[in-house]
């Protein structure tokens, strides 16, 4: 596989990640601990799992598209689509979580998150299908020059 599938590949992975990141730590703030003392905050956590888990993907879904934009590629096209889909599903599911967590956890990062990569996801999407749609270039001719070489 070239280089670009691999970056494509590690994109899924990592927004299966975030995904499962933030339902997990929304879950947790559905039932914490019964001590409220120990003094949880969840934006600091919500910051580490973006900057670990869906910035790198991002970037990894956008070279990967950059490389094989010209050729057009259905497999990576479908990975990124898939990316994308997968971030909207979790942020969907994670927004209607919101609801059941304990008041005192939630502040304006619980509850701006999902909907920003609920955003987010769409022109991933999009990006996706743009690459699905592209057809490789036909290389130019040269009518000139006749092949040979001396």
């Amino acid at each position: 596989m070239a280089l670009e599938k691999y970056m494509a590949i590690a994109g899924l992975a990592l927004s299966i990640f975030f995904v499962a990141e933030i339902i997990t730590l929304f879950n947790f703030m559905i039932n914490p601990a019964d001590n409220d003392s120990f003094g949880f905050e969840a934006a600091p956590k919500l910051f580490q799992f973006i900057s670990l888990s869906i910035a790198p993907a991002t970037i990894m879904m956008g070279v990967s598209f950059h490389l094989s934009k010209r050729y057009g590629s259905r497999f990576n096209g479908m990975l990124i689509i898939l990316s994308g889909i997968i971030v909207l599903i979790g942020m969907i599911y994670a927004y209607a979580m919101i609801d059941d967590l304990k008041p005192s956890l939630v502040d304006s990062s619980v509850e701006m998150v999902p909907i920003i990569f609920m955003c987010v996801s769409i022109p991933i999407i999009i990006i996706g299908v743009r690459l699905l749609k592209t057809r490789p270039r036909k290389p130019k001719k040269n009518y000139l020059e006749d092949g040979y070489s001396f």
